[in-house]
């Protein structure tokens, strides 16, 4: 092996210790210690400790006011504790645990010399991976970034004898060959993670950046490999530290705890995550075990997909109490893995879960019968675009910037203290004014016809085949057998003002974007007539009268907005009932979640002054407090309170004779909710590493993250007012995903022997797996490693469960 294969398989070793973080305008919450995933959880926050400094565990106040308020069961916390060898009570062990905390000695590098370093590589990185926001760009960002910071470097005032820098190699794999040529190559991957994880959150935009196909790596490419060259470039310029400190070695290659040797804090984790575990599985066991009360017969009112998302529990529950819906839980890109382009838009989007490929380009095309409506939008567009354009331009010239202050000071003073002291009714103002703007779903339709001649790497559009297999496969995940007048696929998308984390609050399933072009996609499809016939050859007996239809839910002002443009004349009845009814459950879901916010006049109006408020730093809550994930029909939970909390993923094990609807659900959408899950757990457990701290000293940079204060590294998780109640009191309980499961148990096991990501993911604790088997009377069977189960009859062995004699799932891989 050459030397550049030998660097290239060190940076590739080393780079596995770092998350991937995607840019704000289209942030994906991921597991930030996703590296560490293939290791039992205990031991992966410890490793991950010695290397970024974070606390992988709640802290022991945290802990006390669980105990306290009744969310931790004493006795399943005493069993816990005393299976691991922890014999005192538990006050006395938190005590141990806060004077553990106490004597922690805090690092200090000051004597590494990588301050510097770091204070002027984050300016260039922050300069080089700006996606927009600055008016003057970094220069030859074209060549690359290694070839970009020599390019500047030299003109660095900050640097000493700056010119230095252009006399390393030109190839940032020839310069690190030259700066290790002192270093043993066996400890190469030990330097990069080092320096790697100096600026985890820059090296995991880079990462991100490295392994998508965006245009502006495309624009301004950039790799861990030119990051490193820079950095040790550099570090050899001002003769800083190249190799490790010492007692940063010492701790992370020292000796892990042994799986059977577990932290305090881990049992009460455990423990916390039981408590609320056998309440869900109770719940869903309950529900399984009862006799099903056989229905009327007749056909629902409507049936309505909403994601999985957490939030969407809150609104389906009410919408369900106002009639005779039917509501389902489908991951919101609908199955859909295509890159998007709205009408008006110069950027595509990836609109899948990260796991996924996109597949398709599917753009926004207007309908010829809908010119008029296509006219008034681009006349609006114009006009906001010439505005904005005029306002640039004088705010930015000096010429004119203070004559034109002086003219409009006044009519923006007005403006501020609308927005600062109205936000209400500045939210009606807005409302009323895109009443009369015809919204895009008004006049255009996804152009889904395949166009073999269209440009780009992705075939536009999609094939009958293939629009009648997302079809199939949707109908068969959700386990549907008789359908309404009106079907309406319901993405999500939120509304936030002055909020550097908008995407955050969209669709998770869609990589941080709106939902709603998804669901257009997915009722277009089965609106197709050739599609229906298809699907009705294939068993779905799809009535003649039934009609697909298109919505968005607001996730902060919880407003359902259905896309009706050419709804038949026949069906208009049932639409405006549907519509009517959906305000009445958002009435009831606005007073249930901003209660949940301290607000002092729960409801829709307050829900409208968050949305609006531009110092509003708690539009809504996201999907803090999500905890568990159930997967199986809407009847296990239709008449529980889930408070918000669960993912729900409808399935029915009886239609899923083959089991690869349960794979899918397996592989996709479970791996994705972990990653969410596991975001909002670190983002609280420690949020000044993990997460973003205070979004009132935070300042964003290049569109693509947050510094706390003037620079630094990007802050790569969520903010505190996105998890906290308060300063000290976390609104997100902080455990790890609970996952029930409702099928054969033998069913899951097949599935897991052939998952090894998920069965990894389940042995090394970083979620837990419960499956009510309904084929035995609904008993709970809790994973238990090892492809292993217990009951609750028998906790202290393992349950007997023989694999199926014809395993006939597929493996599916997580794709990081």
């Amino acid at each position: 092996m050459n030397t550049n294969d030998t660097i290239l398989d060190a940076i590739e070793q080393a780079a596995t210790t770092v998350g991937r973080v995607w840019p704000l305008h289209s942030f994906v919450t991921a597991n930030p210690l996703s590296g560490f995933e293939d290791r039992p959880f205990h031991e992966a926050v410890e490793q991950a400790e010695s290397l970024f400094g974070g606390d992988g565990y709640p802290s022991a106040d945290v802990f006390r006011a669980a105990f306290e308020a009744g969310q931790i069961d004493l006795e399943t916390l005493q069993n816990e504790l005393a299976e691991h060898g922890y014999d005192e009570d538990p006050e006395t062990l938190l005590a141990q645990m806060e004077s553990a905390s106490e004597t922690t000695p805090q690092g200090d590098d000051e004597t590494t010399g990588q301050e510097a370093i770091d204070e002027t590589l984050t300016k260039w990185l922050a300069a080089f991976l700006d996606e927009g926001h600055a008016s003057w760009s970094m220069p030859n960002r074209e060549q690359g970034f290694y070839a970009a910071f020599r390019s500047v470097a030299r003109h660095d005032q900050s640097l000493p004898n700056r010119s230095a820098i252009t006399t390393y190699p030109d190839d940032p794999i020839a310069a690190l060959e030259t700066v290790l040529s002192t270093v043993p190559e066996e400890d190469w991957a030990s330097l990069f993670e080092y320096h790697l994880s100096r600026l985890p959150g820059w090296t995991g935009l880079i990462k991100q950046r490295e392994a998508s196909e965006s245009d502006w790596n495309a624009a301004s490419p950039i790799t861990l490999t030119e990051y490193l060259a820079a950095r040790v470039v550099l570090t050899d310029h001002l003769d800083g530290q190249l190799t490790p400190p010492a007692e940063w070695t010492a701790a992370s290659t020292q000796e892990q705890h042994p799986s059977d040797d577990v932290p305090l804090a881990e049992c009460w984790l455990r423990a916390w995550e039981a408590t609320y575990r056998g309440q869900l599985v109770d719940a869903v066991t309950e529900t399984s075990q009862s006799p099903q009360t056989p229905g009327d017969g007749g056909r629902p009112d409507a049936q309505l997909v909403f994601c999985i998302d957490t939030r969407s529990e809150i609104i389906r529950r009410h919408i369900e109490s106002t009639g005779a819906y039917e509501t389902y839980g489908y991951a919101g890109f609908f199955g859909i893995p295509m890159r998007y382009q709205a009408y008006d838009s110069e950027v595509t989007t990836d609109a899948c879960p990260p796991i996924l490929d996109a597949q398709h380009f599917v753009a926004d095309q207007p309908v010829a019968s809908h010119d008029h409506d296509h006219d008034r939008y681009d006349t609006w567009v114009e006009t906001k675009r010439t505005a904005k354009k005029t306002l640039k331009s004088l705010t930015s010239n000096a010429a004119t910037v203070f004559s034109f202050v002086e003219s409009t000071g006044s009519a923006y003073g007005a403006a501020l203290t609308a927005r600062t002291l109205l936000p209400a009714q500045v939210y009606d103002i807005l409302t009323a004014t895109e009443e009369r703007v015809p919204a895009h779903a008004d006049f255009c339709e996804p152009g889904l016809d395949h166009d073999p001649h269209g440009e780009g790497s992705l075939p536009h559009g999609l094939s009958t085949e293939e629009k009648v297999e997302y079809a199939t496969t949707a109908f068969e995940l959700m386990g549907w057998d008789e359908f309404a007048r009106v079907v309406a696929f319901v993405g999500h998308a939120s509304q936030t003002s002055n909020n550097p984390f908008e995407s955050s609050l969209d669709c998770g399933a869609c990589a941080g974007n709106p939902g709603g072009p998804s669901a257009r996609v997915l009722a277009t499809i089965c609106n197709d007539e050739e599609v229906k016939s298809a699907l009705r050859d294939r068993g779905f007996d799809i009535p003649t009268d039934t009609v697909f239809v298109a919505g968005e839910h607001n996730t902060t002002t919880d407003e359902v907005s259905l896309f009706t443009a050419d709804i038949p004349a026949s069906h208009e009845a049932d639409v405006e009932q549907l519509r009517r009814d959906l305000e009445t459950a958002r009435a009831d879901s606005t007073a249930e979640r901003t209660a949940s916010m301290g607000a002092s006049s729960p409801g829709t109006r307050e829900a409208e002054r968050r949305a609006a408020d531009w110092a509003e730093t708690r539009p809504e809550w996201g999907l803090a407090g999500n905890a568990g994930f159930v997967v199986g029909p809407r009847s296990l939970t239709e008449d529980v309170n889930l408070d918000g909390r669960s993912f729900l993923h409808s399935y029915d094990w009886q239609k899923d004779e083959s089991g690869d609807a349960l794979a899918a659900i397996v592989g996709g959408p479970l791996v994705v909710t972990q990653w969410i899950n596991s975001q909002y757990y670190f983002s609280t457990v420690d949020n000044a590493v993990y997460g973003s701290g205070s979004k009132v000293t935070q300042n964003p940079v290049g569109n693509v993250g947050v510094y706390q204060g003037n620079g630094g590294d990007l802050m790569t998780g969520l903010p505190l007012q996105s998890l906290m109640a308060s300063d000290d009191v976390p609104y997100h309980q902080p455990l790890r995903l609970s996952t029930v499961i409702h099928a054969p148990v033998e069913r899951v096991t097949d599935i897991l022997e052939v998952n090894a990501d998920v069965t990894d993911l389940l042995d090394n604790g970083w979620l837990s797996l419960t499956v009510v088997d309904p084929t035995r009377d609904g008993t709970a069977f809790h994973y238990d490693g090892d492809l292993s189960w217990t009951t609750p009859e028998k906790p202290e062995e393992a349950a007997q469960v023989e694999a199926s004699e014809k395993p006939t799932v597929a493996p599916i891989a997580a794709d990081d």
